[in-house]
């Protein structure tokens, strides 16, 4: 179901709301969270779509606001979606004209969840300081998208800047897989050190970046990163060994191949992960992601560190 309110209120959205609850129509037990998406008009429904998949295992109100203009007379359109058209949530779409278009909390707070976490999503358009924003001031969590930004490089260097404990970037979750096969095939070595590694990956492709970032924190050793102007993701992890090299490499966007010195070549389902899959991951925690924080802050500075080393 989706009712339409234009020229509105969010005191009328939150009564209206109110009202199919009354009758039945929206269910609200049950719900674990807020969810704000913060969004450009016409990138909108891709952030639903996703949002509304992850809530089938995060039920939730999911709130958007899409940026609209600052030109036009002040007005607020509002969309409320339910059932079938909503997931395991409510779905409220905030479209706000003239002084109402930048994204502020007071659009919000009538209809935000009581005593319920917050998590803030920007799919695209990384603020400036994230946290604090209006609605980033009052978010458990605030969750942003490098991959979606004109230079993905420069993005990865502002959040880095920027960061502060409970920020995460859907860049780093869509590593997830690639760090739990790389720890597994650790596991299995024996305490000869690693003396040099290699990342290879699409050059916009921020996850290559993240990805050389973590694996330089955590071994201390020289590090390269092999940027493809033609390619899809993360493609190869190379770690060089005295005796022999390790290799991860995942020539398309489904299948890997662990290679090791003295063992048969393995074929790992390694495929890229969906939007929805990296939201669901991040919607599981509301606390501090401790590794990514270290990683965004150390591990990339001393991974670009090292590359200008190397460069001079």
């Amino acid at each position: 179901m989706i009712i339409d309110l234009p020229d509105t209120t969010t005191s009328k959205v939150s009564k209206e709301i109110q009202s199919m609850r009354e009758k039945g129509g929206v269910v609200t037990l049950g719900r674990v969270l807020t969810l704000v998406v913060l969004t450009k008009s016409g990138y909108e429904e891709e952030a639903i779509e996703a949002a509304n998949l992850a809530s089938r295992e995060h039920p939730c109100r999911i709130i958007v606001l899409a940026d609209a203009s600052e030109q036009d007379e002040t007005k607020l359109d509002a969309q409320i979606r339910v059932g079938g058209d909503a997931g395991a949530s409510e779905v409220i779409v905030l479209h706000g004209y003239g002084d109402l278009a930048n994204q502020s909390e007071s659009l919000v707070s009538a209809l935000l969840l009581p005593d319920a976490p917050i998590v803030a999503w920007w799919p695209h358009g990384i603020p400036a300081v994230a946290s604090e924003t209006s609605i980033g001031k009052i978010a458990h969590r605030r969750i942003t998208d490098s991959a979606n930004e004109p230079n993905p490089r420069e993005a990865l260097e502002h959040i880095s800047q920027s960061y502060t404990e409970g920020d995460t970037d859907l860049a780093w979750t869509r590593l997830t897989n690639w760090r739990i096969q790389l720890a597994a095939a650790f596991d299995q070595l024996d305490d000869e050190p690693v003396t040099s590694l290699l990342v290879e990956g699409a050059s916009d492709s921020p996850s290559t970046m993240l990805l050389a970032a973590w694996l330089h924190e955590a071994l201390q050793v020289p590090t390269t990163v092999i940027e493809d102007p033609a390619g899809t993701g993360i493609r190869r992890v190379v770690l060089e060994r005295q005796g022999g090299s390790i290799e991860l490499l995942r020539p398309g966007t489904q299948e890997a191949t662990l290679t090791q010195p003295g063992q048969p070549v393995q074929h790992i389902s390694l495929p890229r992960r969906s939007l929805q899959d990296c939201l669901s991951e991040e919607l599981r925690r509301l606390d501090p992601d401790e590794v990514f924080g270290e990683v965004i802050t150390e591990g990339l500075s001393s991974l670009l560190a090292n590359e200008q080393r190397e460069v001079g």
